[in-house]
């Protein structure tokens, strides 16, 4: 049987490629009655008469899968966060570190719209946070749609490598792949400024060949629940508390109340930054307040 990589999901169908053949197919009623949905990257088994007439018999185990944006197997995650218009949001954007981390996939930060930067101010405040996520370990690129010099940091990202661009609605995820291959097309919109965020402009998620890997443009949001981590596993998704917490007098330590915390001691001399550990601390409360699944 043949098989290839779904690289496109829409209204119920599956558009698998299989070198440069690309099979339009449905899924097997077996995968509903499996509790199975197949996703974009995933690797399949499947059959087909003609291009537009194919049915997916089997899907390959995942190495990863994300459920927002649905996607699976990915290398890296490009977290797309605009400088301005939205205001760049680092609570929000250590909620995506955290849930990729997770995962065990690559992030990527990218920084968009830096042109904004120069007219209207709040550039200080953003290198701080930069300088930051850098200090930590994190790869930051820092880029404008129309400013082609700014793109070409991130190319080498690409290469043989399926990538997800994610990130909240408006922060430009679409026209930095517009500049990147203006060749796609894919609709872009402005920012709401009645809701202060952007309209959602991506409606599926689909692989796209960028240089010589796999893009996913992914549909914008705004929230993200983390209804797959336990408190124990949530101090893992902060790279700079993962190394530290090997010193930790207790091996179960939280880093909030127990005694000779190596945590805490380094929020105290700087050596973990006192917005990243609030944040910890705010997403802990979260997932202690998570209502229990039966």
């Amino acid at each position: 049987m043949p098989e290839g990589k779904i690289v496109k999901a829409l209204s119920g169908f599956y558009y698998v490629l299989d070198g440069n053949r690309k099979v339009q197919c449905r899924g097997r009623g077996i995968f509903r009655k499996n509790k199975i949905t197949p996703l974009v990257g995933d690797e399949v088994v499947y059959q087909a008469e003609n291009d537009l007439e194919g049915y997916i018999l089997e899907v390959k185990d995942r190495k990863n899968e994300l459920i927002r944006p649905p996607i699976s197997n990915v290398d890296q995650a490009i977290l797309v966060f605009s400088a301005l218009e939205p205001e760049f949001s680092p609570v929000l954007l250590d909620r995506f570190l955290v849930l990729i981390e997770a995962n065990e996939i690559e992030p990527i930060i990218c920084i968009s719209k830096m042109d904004l930067l120069e007219d209207k101010g709040g550039k200080s405040r953003l290198e701080s946070y930069i300088r930051d996520y850098r200090d930590i370990g994190y790869h930051v690129v820092l880029t404008s749609a129309l400013e082609e010099e700014s793109l070409q940091p991130l190319l080498p990202f690409f290469q043989e490598r399926i990538s997800v661009f994610a990130g909240q609605s408006g922060v430009g995820k679409s026209s930095l792949l517009n500049a990147l291959k203006p060749e796609l097309e894919l609709k872009t919109n402005d920012i709401s400024n009645h809701l202060g965020r952007g309209k959602h402009t991506t409606r599926h998620v689909e692989l796209i060949h960028v240089g010589d890997g796999l893009v996913a443009d992914t549909p914008g949001f705004s929230s993200l629940d983390f209804t797959d981590i336990e408190v124990e596993e949530l101090s893992y998704c902060f790279p700079e508390m993962r190394k530290k917490s090997a010193d930790c007098k207790f091996r179960a330590c939280t880093h909030t109340a127990e005694p000779k915390c190596a945590v805490k001691a380094a929020v105290e001399t700087g050596g973990i930054t006192e917005h990243r550990y609030k944040n910890y601390l705010s997403f802990l409360e979260e997932i202690k307040d998570r209502k229990p699944r039966y």
